[in-house]
């Protein structure tokens, strides 16, 4: 039984052409991306994280960044954001028009250096720069906590120190807040933990959860964590990513596989399985291999079969 009563709607937030095209070792051309943006956005999700503006040379995938954030179809009622690890991201970011941009840092020093090549301390000092730069754009900052649940080289990361940096992120203005699961080590009771002392301690503050499947656990943290109060989710169409600077890093949740879950529980979504499950069945002839998404490949678990032939019913 659920410790707080589900939530109205649970907000499904697509990753899939930044966190999820980041680690592919074949580039989805310019006009694909867009393309793949636009079909999602006509499925219903709340947002979609649409590119990073990072320097080409780290993540070559993403070197189109510009042309992708000003090819898209802006849909209203849904969200379009861009990763930014710096004030020169930021500002090519908000100049192509973003509804929201993600900064992100790890809780972990030894991972922060690997990711971004700068202490944490460091990192939160280009984020004050970036809070000044959008202040006054219609832009909304979002604060992304990598490896809130254990880090690769470091290993469990702790409880105050997550709070701690989120605490400094709402301290320099921004608006929303994501735990992040960089490399799948988190556990459902440690998430319901975490999101528990989250929510006591920073109320109705925006919060997202971002889990890699990593170990096979991401399903289950995502329902530890609706039981423990949480409504935002990101997930990756078929999912597909990881992360470039993690060892074993594997792809987040399956959109269409955390859509299936809360629809035949019962949780509303507000978005079309049925797109977002055709869509992910067109991914391995774009990315050139198969996706790690189970629904796509199963169908749903109302998706009943005709029954074998020569069948006969038993004498009694």
């Amino acid at each position: 039984m659920s410790a707080v009563p589900f939530p109205a709607r649970v907000h499904i937030q697509e990753v899939v052409t930044r966190d999820g095209l980041q680690i592919e070792p074949r580039f989805l051309p310019t006009g694909q991306k867009i393309a793949l943006i636009d079909a999602l956005s006509d499925t219903g999700v709340a947002k979609i994280e649409v590119t990073s503006f990072v320097s080409p040379k780290a993540v070559p995938n993403l070197a189109d960044a510009r042309e992708v954030a000003r090819g898209i179809r802006r849909r209203p009622g849904v969200v379009y954001v861009a990763l930014v690890p710096n004030l020169r991201g930021a500002q090519e970011a908000l100049a192509a028009g973003m509804d929201e941009l993600n900064l992100v840092m790890s809780v972990s020093e030894t991972h922060n250096l690997a990711n971004m090549r700068m202490t944490p301390a460091q990192s939160l000092d280009g984020f004050r720069a970036i809070a000044a730069a959008a202040a006054g754009s219609p832009a909304r900052l979002n604060g992304s906590i990598a490896t809130a649940f254990g880090c690769p080289f470091e290993g469990a990361q702790a409880e105050d120190k997550v709070l701690a940096l989120a605490e400094a992120y709402l301290g320099l203005g921004l608006h929303s807040v994501t735990l992040a699961d960089t490399t799948g080590m988190a556990n459902p009771r440690q998430v319901a933990r975490l999101v528990r002392a989250f929510r006591a301690r920073f109320g109705t503050v925006p919060l997202t959860l971002h889990f890699h499947n990593t170990r096979g656990m991401g399903l289950a943290n995502a329902l530890a964590a609706l039981d423990a109060g949480a409504d935002r989710f990101d997930a990756s169409l078929g999912g597909i990513g990881g992360c470039p600077f993690a060892p074993g890093a594997t792809g987040n949740i399956s959109t269409e596989d955390l859509v299936h879950m809360l629809e035949e529980m019962g949780v509303p979504t507000g978005v079309d399985l049925g797109r977002l499950i055709g869509l992910a069945r067109g991914l391995p002839a774009r990315l050139g291999h198969d996706i790690p998404g189970q629904v796509a490949k199963a169908g749903r678990s109302g998706d009943l079969h005709p029954a074998p032939p020569g069948l006969r019913q038993a004498v009694p």
